[in-house]
């Protein structure tokens, strides 16, 4: 059991915590969020013992241990190996091994039968037992394990933690936690440092944890899928909603509302009872009745509402048209010293794509999109932009390119000279730089903060080609939304390099995959893309992929291969495509069903309205008109729905076109 007892923080005239209380079960899954500045990550820090609150205690059941991952700043031995670090973790079993191996060598050297070789022989007997009961002999395997599940390669088992760099860092820490298998689990932004593939293994992993973990992450589809429970910090209060984050953002709402409602209706019985009090404060006849409205109006709990936050939208400036092919490359080659990524790649990218890029750290996800930028050389092979082609790139160190001597508004200035400062300061804003945080100087910004300005800055010169690698790591749900929102009206061309699904579901309709070599398209975004590859295993989606690439390449390449082959992946992609369409069109039809009862009982009703005689009954005017109400709700909220699923059917048809 974990228990937070009345915990209280101030910084400086800000109460970041106001009497927190919270209980946390042993193998519960919670995630903590809130917004950026709302006090998550110290909330992790005191229940971790790292930092003291200021009044309140955390409690800690009996032989409960506590395991926390920071964001960032942690610090592996450079002398060691990856796979002698994390086994460090288990200093205790290092240790026995280090003194088995004494105890062999002193039997090896003594004669048998002799007293140090009985001493030694007696010694050896109980350290194995030792070593059999924690496990010892297993832990290689478990190491192996993990490692290879967060994305090491086997030859990096045996590298200095010194040739990796932060991220990977940041896995090494990961694995030595998830190893010493704590009751109460921490992690503080997980996936900023995990490819798709890395984070679907800790999805698993996590759902087989024995356990409790709590997770501060902006990733809602990993929230969705690890949690069951979920704490909003606001305003120095700890809000508790039994479900994961969707559930969480639904009834955040209700709860909002109602306490508003309530918050109305409370500033109304206190202007009743001052009134009151104020009329016949001087009468003597009325001194009984005053002296009670005014121990009424001290009993009252006072109710505060949930802080709203400013609704904040940005569009990005309207790029100039380009050419039908925005980029084209041809027998691409681009090798780093004996390194080979890229051998002989072809791709194209035409005006209006949106494309996920995806695949396994080391891949050359990064690589590909700095040379699709230009930033980056070829080996050799072609690249040609197409025709009025105007570039604007996001790299991940985008941050080391600014000015440390300037302020945020003149580092953006530089950017954009002709825009209007309210424009600036209101793109800063979507970023969470407000009000005099404007002035502050570069070099004093964080690391996060510095990509969120490189973004920032990115997104204010228009372009109609936009290339981001890892965009949305150090941002918040609110700008995250913002950002997708602005991506989604965006009317040009866009590659993005992305772990987060939730965030490019919505965006892309294609999906690139690279893999150490090579590269293949996708007509879907990633979440489809992952289905699919789960569903049929990745060397049958290669097959698919590749009859893929032979159709979109034209007539001639299909006359390549004999009539029965061509009927055989006709009839197979068919298949396929009614696979895909099934679920979909089953959804659909559910809700068309609801919506024509809708829009039935809307009629009826409204026929009802008509009549002048409705109105005679005050109570059932009232009735029927909540109901009205509710399914007009219901209605609009349906609609949405029914053009999310047309949408997904359209675009699974459009990628089977070539039938």
């Amino acid at each position: 059991m974990l228990q937070l007892n009345s915990i209280s923080l101030q910084f400086g005239d800000r109460k970041l915590f106001d009497n927190i209380n919270l209980l946390v079960n042993p193998g519960e899954r919670v995630g903590l969020t809130g917004p950026n500045g709302s006090g998550k990550t110290t909330l992790l820090k005191i229940i971790a013992g790292e930092e003291q609150p200021e009044e309140g205690d955390v409690v800690l059941g009996g032989g409960s241990t506590v395991g926390y991952l920071p964001q960032d700043g942690v610090e592996p031995d450079p002398a060691l190996t990856v796979f002698e670090e994390v086994e460090s973790c288990f200093e205790e079993l290092v240790q026995l091994r280090r003194e088995l191996h004494e105890v062999q060598r002193a039997m090896e050297e003594n004669e048998t039968g002799s007293k140090p070789h009985q001493k030694a022989l007696s010694r050896f007997g109980v350290i194995q037992e030792k070593l059999e009961q924690s496990g010892s002999f297993s832990l290689h395997a478990e190491i192996e394990k993990i490692l290879s599940g967060l994305g090491f390669e086997e030859t990096d088992f045996n590298r200095s933690t010194s040739h990796f760099s932060g991220g990977w860092l940041m896995r090494i820490a990961l694995a030595k936690l998830l190893l010493k298998k704590p009751t109460y689990l921490l992690l503080d932004e997980p996936t900023n440092h995990l490819d798709i593939e890395s984070m679907q293994w800790m999805e698993k992993f996590l759902h087989n944890y024995e356990g409790a973990v709590i997770v501060v992450s902006h990733d809602k589809s990993f929230l969705d899928e690890i949690t069951r429970r979920t704490l909003a910090l606001n305003a120095g209060n700890l809000y508790d909603y039994a479900g994961n984050y969707s559930f969480y953002e639904q009834k955040f709402e209700e709860h909002k509302k109602q306490l508003e409602k309530e918050f109305e209706n409370r500033q109304k019985e206190i202007k009743q009872a001052e009134r009151f009090i104020d009329r016949f404060r001087y009468k003597a006849s009325k001194a009984k009745q005053v002296q009670s409205r005014i121990k009424q109006l001290e009993k009252l709990e006072k109710i505060e509402t949930i802080g709203e936050e400013d609704e904040i939208t940005f569009r990005f400036p309207q790029p100039q048209r380009s050419g039908e092919i925005i980029m084209r490359v041809n027998n691409l080659e681009k090798s780093f010293g004996e390194l080979t990524v890229f051998d002989g790649v072809d791709y194209e990218i035409e005006r209006g794509d949106k494309v996920a890029v995806v695949g396994p750290n080391g891949a050359g996800k990064s690589t590909l999109i700095k040379i699709l930028a230009g930033v980056e050389p070829v080996s050799s092979g072609r690249r040609e932009p197409g025709h009025n082609v105007t570039i604007s790139f996001f790299a991940q160190h985008q941050a080391e390119e600014l000015d440390p001597d300037l302020d945020l508004l003149d580092e953006m200035r530089k950017a954009a000279p002709l825009e209007s400062e309210t424009r600036i300061r209101t793109l800063l804003g979507c970023f969470l730089f407000e009000g005099d945080d404007v002035f502050k100087k570069v070099r004093v910004l964080s690391g996060g903060e510095k990509s969120r300005l490189a973004l920032a800055k990115m997104l204010v010169k228009p372009a109609n080609l936009l290339i981001f690698d890892e965009p949305t790591n150090h941002l918040d749900m609110k700008s995250k939304k913002i950002l997708k929102e602005a991506l989604l009206q965006f009317e040009g061309t866009c590659m993005i390099v992305s772990h987060d699904r939730e965030f490019l579901d919505s965006i892309v309709n294609k999906t690139l995959e690279v893999q150490p070599g090579s590269i293949r398209t996708w007509h879907c975004n990633v979440s489809e893309y992952l289905d699919l590859r789960e569903k049929n295993g990745t060397a049958q989606m290669r097959d698919v992929g590749e009859r893929e690439k032979t159709y979109e390449l034209g007539e001639d390449s299909v006359k390549t291969i004999s009539r029965k082959e061509e009927r055989r992946i006709r009839a197979e992609m068919r298949v396929e495509k009614s696979n895909r369409l099934k679920p979909y069109q089953k959804q659909l039809k559910t809700v068309e069903s609801e919506i024509q009862r809708l829009e039935s009982r809307k009629s009826e009703i409204e026929d009802q309205m008509k009549n002048p005689s409705f109105y005679d009954d005050g109570e059932k005017v009232k009735e029927v008109t909540i109901e009205y109400d509710k399914i007009q709700s219901e209605l609009e909220q349906t609609y949405i729905k029914w053009e999310e699923i047309a949408g997904r059917i359209e675009s699974i048809e459009e990628s089977f076109e070539v039938l």
